[in-house]
């Protein structure tokens, strides 16, 4: 088979495993692990070289932008100290732990090269926990803070592992002041390239109609950033997750209804390709590992469950003893309401799959040291980082959802059923209270009138919600009835752009959480594009 046709299988593949794990329930990158994993292992003569690049440029920049642009902005400035707690003293501590793990129970392995290994899982990953989160009910803010820690500890891990492969490759050490200005360069730096290109695309948005033009502009620029951070040797992983936030804080309101859409639809099917392609690949690159590997290597491979077993016990060991959920998770009493803090604690402490960043970090280990010599236990190193990679997808994302569940540390459905309900109300409200502010001699007058009446049977609809809000017989439906005047598809369509707006400003001031708003704008989307689609 050619190149071309491999790539093509494995994206066949992983769209069937993944098709699969969508019907029975269970996490599509844990499945798709045992999948790649099982196919790896059944062929001997099938392997999978993955070229360093294909990772970090191809798959990583897409789907690093698409989780930075779910994260609701208010709700993680809300939790930006254990946010940073986390992202940085967590991950050095755990890089620390399973450096001497490694080098006490495989002493061929030096401390250093041991600390890159360390580097390499010390952080979670935002692809696997964002893959993992869809499939939760979590409250808004913890949601965004076990979104922001995997967004944002990357930084820590890479300038560890940076740091770590350049004293094993130079076989000099550096000094604290360096560690410091590298941290600061390659976060600070990729922040800036990330802000910057944030600020260019956002203006470049505002003046761009064309929905094709969109899509290419959502595709293309998260891999632009990339390498733009990359060529001044800043991280790339920093700036696209800082370029998402930047565009997240503004969110989507500068596009029309119908570009919104096709853009999300887009989105979606790129997300769930490369998502599928790199969590199989991870089970795939194994058995190719573990078959280039010297017969002593081999026996070593059992530390991988304890370099999992560190993994997973120091995130428990740090987050713990932090004490009351006010000062570990900073969540107060808004995160779950409901709730006893050990609970919020377990579900933090939890949340620790390991996924397609950390692979990406550990096929970049270079092969030559700079003396001409073969970086020491390479491919060990390798096999022990995809090994664990693979436990914790295992392990904790097989069992995360359960624990949520079990604890009940979920948002409850009628709660948000009657957030929504009110948010319509809301929305339906300022749009009612604006009609008066039509211009009468451009919109006949028995237009206005309709328009009035449409919007009182929403806001009579979304107040019986509200006081009714768990009848499942409560009639949700809007009465959109489209009509061939001009005028009346013009006043509708700016009512609908006030109660975006409307939408917009409670989330703003934390009246309404984002997947509510999220929820109610698709809806106004899909009326704005039936709309536009009457006007062809």
């Amino acid at each position: 088979m050619s190149a071309l046709e491999v790539v093509l299988a494995l994206v066949a593949f992983a769209a069937v495993v993944a098709i699969v794990a969508e019907r029975v329930r269970i996490p599509a990158p844990s499945l798709l692990v045992v999948a790649g994993l099982l196919v790896g292992l059944a062929s001997s003569s099938f392997s999978v070289d993955i070229p360093p690049e294909f990772v970090s440029v191809v798959v990583l920049p897409p789907l690093l932008y698409a989780a930075a642009t779910d994260v609701s902005m208010r709700e993680f400035r809300a939790v930006l100290r254990p946010v940073f707690v986390l992202a940085i003293g967590l991950v050095a501590f755990t890089a620390i732990v399973v450096a001497f793990t490694v080098h006490g129970l495989a002493p061929q392995v030096t401390l250093t090269v041991a600390f890159v290994l360390g580097a390499i899982v010390a952080s979670t990953d935002p692809v696997a926990v964002s893959a993992l989160a869809r499939r939760l009910r979590l409250p808004p803010r913890l949601l965004a803070l076990v979104q922001g820690e995997s967004l944002l500890n990357d930084a820590t891990s890479l300038v560890l592992f940076s740091v770590a492969v350049g004293i094993v490759v130079s076989g000099t050490t550096v000094s604290s002041t360096s560690v410091i200005g590298q941290f600061i360069w390659l976060g600070g730096g990729g922040a800036l390239v990330g802000f910057a290109m944030g600020w260019v695309v956002e203006r470049i948005r505002r003046r761009t109609h064309d929905a094709v033009l969109h899509t290419v502009i959502a595709l293309l620029t998260p891999y632009v950033v990339f390498i733009l951070a990359e060529a001044i040797h800043a991280s790339g992983v920093t700036a696209v997750v800082v370029f998402g936030l930047s565009l997240s804080r503004r969110g989507d309101l500068d596009l029309r209804g119908q570009v919104r859409l096709q853009v999300a639809h887009f989105y979606a099917v790129i997300i769930f390709l490369l998502e599928s392609l790199a969590f199989a690949l991870i089970g795939l690159e194994l058995p190719t590992l573990v078959r280039r590997l010297s017969p002593s290597d081999r026996e070593s491979l059992w530390v991988a469950v304890a370099v999992t077993a560190a993994v997973i016990l120091t995130r428990v060991v740090w987050v713990f003893p932090m004490g009351a959920i006010r000062r570990v998770v900073g969540v107060r009493e808004r995160v779950a309401e409901s709730v006893a803090p050990w609970r919020v604690l377990v579900v933090v402490s939890w949340v620790g799959t390991r996924g397609v960043v950390p692979l990406a970090a550990a096929l970049s280990i270079p092969v030559l040291r700079d003396d001409g010599m073969p970086f020491p236990e390479r491919d060990l190193i390798l096999a022990l980082a995809i090994s664990c990679i693979i436990l914790t997808l295992l392990i904790q994302g097989l069992t995360l959802e359960p624990l949520v569940r079990r604890l009940n540390v979920r948002t409850n459905k009628v709660t948000l059923e009657r957030e929504k309900a009110w948010a319509e109300q809301a929305a339906a409200k300022s749009a009612l209270a604006s009609i008066d502010d039509l211009d009468g001699d451009e919109i006949p007058d028995k237009v206005i009138d309709k328009l009035r009446l449409e919007w009182e049977s929403r806001v009579r609809r979304a107040r019986r919600l509200v006081d009714d809000f768990d009848n499942d017989n409560a009639d949700r439906e809007s009465q959109r009835t489209a009509t061939s005047d001009a005028a009346y598809r013009s006043a509708r369509l700016a009512l609908l752009s006030v109660e975006s707006e409307q939408l917009a400003s409670l989330r703003e001031d934390g009246r309404i959480s984002e997947s509510v708003r999220r929820e109610i704008q698709r809806s106004l989307d899909l009326e704005e594009a039936a709309l536009s689609d009457n006007e062809k």
